[in-house]
C-alpha cells in the first residue's frame, strides 16, 4: 500500500501504465466522447446483472471516462459525478481517478467483486461510498490485443449484492465481448 507524506494510505493505487495506456486510447479512439454502441452495451450490462448503474470506462492519467453509461434515470450531466449524485441527482460522464474501483482493477488487470464495500477498510474509504451511497461494486478490465488495460467494465449499486461466482464468470465474459467489438472497430469492421 502507498502512503502520502502526512502518513495517510492513499486509496489510488499507483498507475505506471497510464502513458502507454492513454498513447493507445488515442490510437483507437476511445476516451474522449459518448458513444451509442458503448452506451448500448452499457444498458445490455445493466439487463444482465439486474444492477442499476452500469458503465463501460476508460481512465487516463487523472479521470475517469464513462463513454458508455446505464443510469436508472438515465440522466448524464457534465459535471464531477460525485458531485453530480450528491447534488442534483444526475450522472456525469466524468470521475476524478482517485473516486471509484475501476483504477484498482486496471492497476490489478484482474476482475474485482466487492459485494459490500464497507467490509474491505481499503475500499470503504472510498469518496463514491459517502458521496454516492455506493455499496456494492464489480468490474472487469478490458485489455486490448497489444496488453494495454484501456479501461473496464462495471455495475456498481447502492444496496450490498451477492454478486457471486457466477456475476464474477459474467462480468469477465461481457469485458471479452467488449474487447471483440474494440478489436473489430480497430480492424475497420465496426
Amino acid at each position: 500500500m502507498t502512503y502520502d507524506p502526512t502518513g495517510h494510505l492513499l486509496l489510488t493505487p499507483v498507475d505506471k501504465d497510464a502513458p502507454a495506456r492513454v498513447q493507445r486510447l488515442r490510437e483507437l479512439g476511445l476516451g474522449e466522447r459518448p458513444e451509442p454502441a458503448f452506451d448500448e452495451f452499457a444498458h445490455r450490462l445493466a439487463d444482465v446483472t439486474g444492477a442499476p448503474f452500469s458503465m463501460v470506462n476508460f481512465i487516463d492519467e487523472n479521470r475517469q471516462f464513462f463513454a458508455g453509461l446505464h443510469t436508472p434515470e438515465g440522466t448524464h450531466s457534465g459535471s464531477d459525478l460525485g458531485a453530480a449524485a450528491a447534488g442534483a441527482g444526475g450522472v456525469s460522464r466524468f470521475m476524478a481517478r482517485d473516486h471509484g474501483y475501476c483504477p484498482h482493477v486496471v492497476v490489478r488487470r484482474k476482475a474485482l467483486v466487492l459485494e459490500d464495500v464497507c467490509d474491505y477498510p481499503r475500499f470503504a474509504g472510498n469518496p463514491v461510498v459517502d458521496e454516492i451511497g455506493i455499496r456494492s461494486y464489480m468490474g472487469a478490465p478490458l485489455i486490448d490485443r497489444t496488453g494495454v488495460a484501456l479501461g473496464t467494465i462495471c455495475v456498481v449499486d447502492t444496496d450490498v449484492r451477492p454478486w457471486g461466482r457466477a456475476g464474477l464468470e459474467t462480468i469477465k465474459a461481457m469485458a471479452a465481448e467488449l474487447m471483440e467489438q474494440i478489436n473489430r472497430r480497430e480492424d475497420g469492421m465496426f
